[in-house]
């Protein structure tokens, strides 16, 4: 998974991270296994709140394959109960604990909140995932500067609350990539190399300027960041085959094998086993030689 060990500099790739004192070589793509710590997460089975259910969860995504598990305390779905920092804090720090003490993985912590993101860093956290670009919260990024932690850039309007009724764009793709390259700019300015874009499949965005956005991704290669693309079992995918999100594993294969081939180097999924099958095959189509 790790490359060569290297000191903090201010290297920058499309397809490297640094992760602690390692290099993540992102060229050959990895799976992120969602794990989130609510109550309320619009796929069932992503439901637990209970410590021992995360634990199963994670060690069962170890056994998968995973690359890198996210552990949310936030549901971020549309609509979503706003909860407290501390109870945020108070969901996700037990697991987090739990798989510092007994595993080997990175750990990337799903939040928006500058005080939750350091209580996460302070118990080990490798990676911050921030789904509001520091728009909410924009203290964030000083604390990933501060520790030196790759950090995941997602396009957003709004809050969790509102985003959905904020999906007006005079240029859809134009729009999104100037929000990606003036962030870039600011994050770097803060000394901070380690990028990682998401998309933001299903925030703020209807049905169809998802799917405009993927058919568009490999053009935001053209950022020099890596990519990290999360349609797992989302409304993109439900409501346009009439099914739940229960039944959308077969459509996530399918926009997972899209989003591969469209050179997205992280997919965030619900289902592991799976996503690390359509990563191996996808590679191989790419790599074959005879």
């Amino acid at each position: 998974m790790y490359k060569s060990s290297v000191e903090y500099t201010n290297f920058r790739s499309n397809n490297i991270i640094r992760v602690n004192d390692k290099l993540l070589d992102l060229s050959q793509p990895k799976v992120m296994g969602i794990i989130n710590c609510t109550p309320d997460s619009f796929y069932s089975d992503s439901q637990n709140i209970l410590l021992k259910n995360s634990i199963l969860k994670a060690e069962k995504f170890l056994k998968e394959g995973v690359n890198i598990i996210d552990i949310g305390g936030y549901s971020s779905r549309p609509g979503a109960r706003d909860i407290s920092i501390q109870e945020e804090i108070d969901r996700v720090l037990p697991l987090i604990e739990h798989l510092k003490s007994n595993h080997n993985c990175i750990i990337s912590l799903d939040t928006f909140r500058s005080k939750v993101a350091l209580a996460g860093l302070n118990n080990g956290i490798d990676i911050i995932n921030d789904i509001s670009g520091f728009e909410i919260d924009p203290e964030i990024i000083n604390i990933v500067a501060k520790y030196k932690v790759p950090y995941i850039l997602m396009h957003m309007k709004g809050t969790p609350q509102t985003m959905q009724n904020d999906t007006t764009y005079d240029n859809l793709f134009k729009e999104v990539y100037n929000y990606f390259s003036t962030k870039i700019d600011t994050l770097h300015q803060k000394n901070i190399n380690d990028i990682i874009i998401d998309l933001g499949f299903g925030f703020a965005k209807t049905l169809d300027q998802n799917y405009f956005l993927l058919s568009k991704l490999e053009l935001f290669k053209n950022l020099k960041t890596p990519i990290l693309t999360g349609v797992s079992r989302k409304s993109m995918i439900y409501k346009l085959l009439n099914i739940s999100p229960e039944e959308a594993l077969n459509g996530t294969t399918v926009l997972n094998t899209i989003a591969l081939l469209k050179e997205t180097n992280i997919l965030r999924v619900h289902d592991v086993k799976e996503a690390v099958a359509t990563v191996k095959l996808v590679q191989k189509l790419n790599n074959v030689t005879i």
